[in-house]
């Protein structure tokens, strides 16, 4: 049996410039981190049934891995060449459909054990853009590298993407007390609303390839605040990260209707008036997970927890996507 364990993520800056759409013209820059949240993917290969059964939101039997429905999985099995006789079980700490990178983690965590379970080595960069390769170039997701990046390689890191989609990856080096300042300030309410990022994805991916000059603006924009809060990380300074977020946030708002609507606006300035310094909400909107930088961490979880949110603790997971049972 083989378990992996993979961590959802936070994006901390340049969200939007790691889709295709975008870094394949001017080259993308992202900043994220990985969180204690994590998608467990359970395999067994000796089921002694010539078929594969997966379990996930809902339960499969077929006798083909092509057969399957799940479109990652059947991608992952067959791409990968899983033989029958394979049972796998997926479980995860928080729902899909909330911002933080599950898709991306669920790949990279599919592959992950799929490689253990046949003895086979793969380094970090090589399982990202496996999970990449079908998200991107099979399924034609509208989505990005930087979620099954940081699901791979864990911590706080900077990912640069060229033109040609290759991917530099960096530690963020950041001061472990500004690491242990944020790890006490960011704090996460769920708004209660699950939602598929496809819409909002698509609609940057279409105005993005049609050359809309708004989008681009937007985007190149996010990028270079990404490179501002390295700075700021980097010097130590949370405080002037936090005041990038409220601006990565409202400047985000303007690229679709669909990242926000008029609960969550009200939720934000409930916070910004009850010790926040800034936030946002995580992903590509909709729904999901607010996230902000609090000066005073006890007013906002009152004020939040009298709107009826309730917060999600987290710390960074500097390890990525591993196996945690192998036997």
């Amino acid at each position: 049996m083989i378990i992996s364990r993979t961590p959802l993520r936070v994006s901390i800056g340049g969200g939007g410039t790691d889709l295709p759409s975008y870094y394949k013209d001017h080259g993308g820059f992202v900043i994220s981190a990985a969180i204690n949240k994590h998608i467990y993917i359970t395999m067994h290969n000796r089921t002694f049934t010539a078929d594969y059964i997966v379990k996930y939101s809902e339960l499969e039997r077929v006798a083909r891995a092509e057969d399957i429905k799940h479109r990652i999985l059947r991608e992952a099995f067959v791409g990968e060449n899983v033989p029958p006789g394979v049972e796998m079980v997926s479980i995860a700490d928080l729902p899909s459909g909330t911002g933080l990178g599950s898709s991306g983690s669920f790949t990279v965590g599919v592959l992950r054990a799929i490689h253990a379970m046949k003895r086979q080595h793969v380094t970090t960069h090589q399982l990202a853009e496996a999970a990449c390769a079908i998200e991107i170039d099979r399924l034609k997701e509208p989505v990005g590298k930087q979620d099954q990046y940081i699901a791979a390689f864990g911590g706080l890191s900077c990912f640069e993407i060229d033109k040609a989609g290759r991917v530099n990856v960096t530690p963020l080096q950041i001061p472990q007390d500004a690491l242990h300042d944020l790890e006490d300030h960011l704090l996460m309410f769920f708004t209660g609303y699950s939602r598929s990022a496809s819409a909002v994805l698509a609609d940057q991916k279409t105005k993005s390839e049609q050359a809309d000059q708004a989008m681009l603006d937007n985007l190149h924009f996010m990028k270079d605040l990404g490179f501002q809060i390295r700075e700021h990380l980097e010097a130590g300074n949370t405080h002037k990260f936090a005041e990038c977020m409220h601006t990565h946030w409202l400047r985000k708002k303007q690229r679709s209707a669909g990242i926000s609507n008029q609960q969550i606006n009200d939720w934000y300035d409930v916070g910004k008036a009850n010790g926040a310094l800034g936030g946002k909400l995580i992903g590509a909107g909709g729904g999901g997970f607010l996230l902000f930088y609090a000066t005073d961490a006890d007013k906002l979880r009152k004020a939040m927890a009298g709107c009826g949110l309730s917060e999600v603790r987290f710390f960074f997971d500097q390890e990525g996507s591993k196996i945690i049972v192998q036997e």
